[in-house]
């Protein structure tokens, strides 16, 4: 941008601070120009639309998977009835060593608060640039970008260990940065589903192999293409004696499917012997999208252990020969959480496929979508399901980790869960049972739709024990802009739309106004816990939708066809924005409550924000605004202003022993630290990408060092780069 270009924009914003919205930045997850609700009565036909029946199948069980789905060819061999994990050595994340990061949230009970405290308010200002690592990850010539990182690396002992965004690993040295070894997963590019992103590795110490011996450490990670790989620690080279040459096919079972389809993104957890997979199924595309199934593998071998398939709920080995696991299943793509002592892994679900209509779903799936199912990992069983969301028809989802806590109350300590929500609802549970440990309300929710045959349910969850993370609900003289014109026609928009509060119905003869929406709240960045002081640290998005949806014939008209057509047209909607929600009689377009000429929100900033919570008192200790309006503007343009206005957030908070939170996650591309007990911001560093990447922080040889992915964000609009950037205070020595 030219300097005039630049003094232009300032000048337009500077004598309005308040308005320097992060707008542009932060919606990316529409992924093209997409049409507008197409307004009033243009939802739908004239005539009445039929009650799903029969003539909205689901794929033949023997229909075959897309060439490339199986990325190593792995033979599939028998279908294999459940079994038990051989059994395990306490892991290095169940007691990380005091100058380690031994797992993607610091340790099994996934805190990220780290005992180091070499680093203090008073010296962070002095923190500089140790190293950078390049991953080599970036798109190529003529690939979209469709990058975002989203890496935490993990450190153990004298390794920094960690993933690219197409799920090569890498050990680096600690201290400089220096390559030791790097394994090329070989992911293609067609296999990248919304996102290509790895957000981390797993480090396992085996029971079986003798130290010294390779693969006795090994390094775990669930990829784009669904493979479970493990490589020794040591060397990076694959463990030959885990599944076929160190790799497993995760796709056995599926049925149809395309590449792209169906992926892992997060850390695989291993519970007790058990590596517990997830996988991200992309959203919008249709009703009998590939299955939510939960597994395990026995982490030594690679053997299957077990299957949690919603609408199988009693079988728990693999599908029979010509059958599949159960289609269009809720599907878990967040960082799951193990219990070693109770035997659990703790899954945040979504809903089910096609996530704007609910009326094709099972009693089964209705009964665990948008939840946290606490599984026994020797069954593959549920002990207990806590729902935060009933029939979700707004995409609240499950994205965060949830947190293990030990929670003091009047009847002695707990053993807790923090839930975190996109509807910003804090759940505290208990982790034996389930229940709440902290009130949790039924309240009356709105139920008028004019959705045939999909009823509403009357009353949804609130937590009442905690500190909403949110604001009130919209009013019309909230709306807000850069010009008197520009607030009237947000309010015209608001006052063409739908909007009974958080729960508002899905229309079909008009848009209705989704609030906090899909990226609200708290997402895959989850929350920091310090249990010395009982802080807990959160960051969260305020960021509505504007949403409709249309008919067969209106979602045709609009290019909305499932990505395993092969008029397929990423242009035209994909895992967010706009989708063709096939096998149903509607597809949805999902659009910004914004000002479309500006790009500017139609509800006032801020849009991204920061809080802690003494978890005793369950208080707000302090909260401001989290971002700053340097690289965010109307139009797109950086205004480069210094004003912390609220920025639309992905990532997470850490917290050390040093009295500092350290978070990136803001489309202002810095990384920030912040004084724990004050809130107030004592340093930041601009970043050669966007930091959507919870960052961690490590010792070695004496020196404690701050480390984040900085590998930009297509959905947030930030800069993309391959960057780990790691920061120390100055060697003395």
């Amino acid at each position: 941008m030219t300097r005039k270009t630049t003094l232009l924009a300032a000048t337009i914003v500077c004598g309005l601070p308040s308005l320097l919205a992060p707008v542009t930045a932060s919606w990316a997850q529409v992924p093209s120009k997409n049409e507008d609700p197409p307004g009033e009565r243009s939802g739908a036909s004239k005539d009445a639309l039929p009650h799903p029946g029969s003539w909205y199948g689901a794929p033949s069980p023997s229909a075959p998977q897309a060439g490339g789905v199986n990325a190593a060819n792995i033979p599939d061999g028998p279908p294999a009835p459940p079994s038990e994990a051989t059994p395990a050595v306490d892991q290095e994340s169940s007691h990380p060593a005091h100058d380690d990061w031994a797992a993607y949230g610091r340790d099994s009970n996934a805190t990220r608060y780290s005992p180091l405290d070499q680093i203090t308010p008073e010296n962070v200002g002095q923190l500089r640039q140790a190293f950078v690592y390049h991953t080599g990850s970036k798109p190529g010539p003529g690939q979209a970008n469709k990058w975002a990182a989203e890496t935490t690396p993990i450190k153990v002992g004298d390794g920094l260990y960690m993933c690219s965004a197409m799920n090569d690993m890498m050990r680096i040295d600690p201290a400089t940065g220096k390559e030791v070894w790097h394994f090329k997963a070989g992911v293609k590019y067609e296999s990248i589903p919304y996102t290509a992103a790895c957000k981390g590795v797993t480090y396992y110490t085996s029971s079986t192999v003798p130290e010294g011996q390779p693969c006795h450490n090994r390094i775990l990670e669930g990829t784009l293409d669904m493979r479970l790989i493990e490589v020794d620690a040591e060397t990076g080279r694959k463990c030959e004696g885990f599944g076929y040459h160190g790799e497993v096919n995760l796709m056995k079972g599926m049925g149809e499917s395309v590449p792209g389809f169906v992926s892992i993104t997060a850390p695989v957890p291993v519970v007790n012997g058990a590596v517990v997979t997830n996988q991200e199924v992309l959203d919008g595309q249709r009703r009998w999208a590939p299955s939510g199934v939960i597994r395990g593998y026995d982490a030594e071998t690679g053997r299957f252990l077990w299957a949690w398939d919603v609408n199988r709920p009693n079988d728990h080995g693999e599908p029979k020969e010509g059958e599949h696991y159960s289609r269009g299943t809720p599907n878990s793509w967040a960082t799951m959480t193990g219990d070693n002592a109770l035997g659990l892994v703790y899954v945040p679900t979504g809903n089910s496929a096609a996530d704007y209509y609910s009326a094709m779903r099972s009693p089964e799936e209705n009964a665990v979508s948008s939840s946290i199912v606490a599984i026994d990992v020797k069954t593959g069983s549920p002990r207990w399901v806590f729902q935060t969301v009933h029939k979700d028809v707004w995409d609240y989802d499950m994205g965060s980790q949830v947190t293990m806590i030990d929670m003091p109350t009047a009847d002695g300590t707990v053993p807790a869960l923090i839930v975190p929500s996109k509807r910003g609802q804090t759940f505290v549970l208990d982790r034996r049972t389930g229940k709440p440990v902290l009130p949790v309300e039924e309240r009356p929710a709105p139920t008028a739709t004019d959705v045939p045959n999909d009823p509403r349910s009357p009353t949804q969850p609130w937590s009442v024990g905690m500190p909403r993370l949110g604001f009130p609900d919209l009013k019309e003289s909230d709306m807000w802009g850069m010009t008197p014109i520009d607030q009237l026609y947000c309010r015209i928009l608001f006052r063409k739309s739908k909007y009974e509060g958080e729960f508002t119905a899905p229309e079909i003869n008009r848009p209705w106004i989704e609030y906090p929406g899909y990226n609200g709240g708290s997402d895959w960045g989850s929350m920091a816990y310090d249990a010395r002081t009982g802080i807990l640290i959160a960051n969260w998005n305020n960021t509505p939708m504007r949403d409709q949806l249309v008919d067969r014939t209106r979602a045709d008209e609009l290019g909305l066809l499932p990505i395993d057509s092969p008029h397929f047209n990423p242009k035209a909607g994909g895992a967010e924005g706009n989708g063709a929600m096939a096998d149903t009689p509607y597809g949805i377009v999902v659009t910004p409550f914004w000002n479309k000429f500006t790009n500017m929100m139609c509800n006032k900033p801020p849009y991204g924000m920061i809080t802690a919570i003494d978890m005793h008192t369950r208080k707000v200790l302090w909260q401001h605004p989290l971002g700053s309006a340097r690289a965010n503007g109307p139009w797109g343009l950086p205004t480069y202003l210094p004003l912390t206005i609220g920025t639309p957030n992905n990532g997470g908070p850490v917290i050390t022993a040093g009295g500092l939170v350290f978070v990136g996650a803001t489309t202002d591309n810095l990384i920030h630290a912040f004084d724990l007990k004050t809130g107030k911001e004592v340093w930041n560093a601009v970043l050669p990408g966007g930091g959507q990447a919870t960052p961690m922080t490590y010792e070695y040889k004496g020196r404690q060092y701050v480390a984040i992915m900085a590998g930009g964000h297509h959905f947030m609009m930030t800069p993309v780069s391959d960057e780990l950037v790691v920061y120390a205070l100055p060697d003395t020595h």
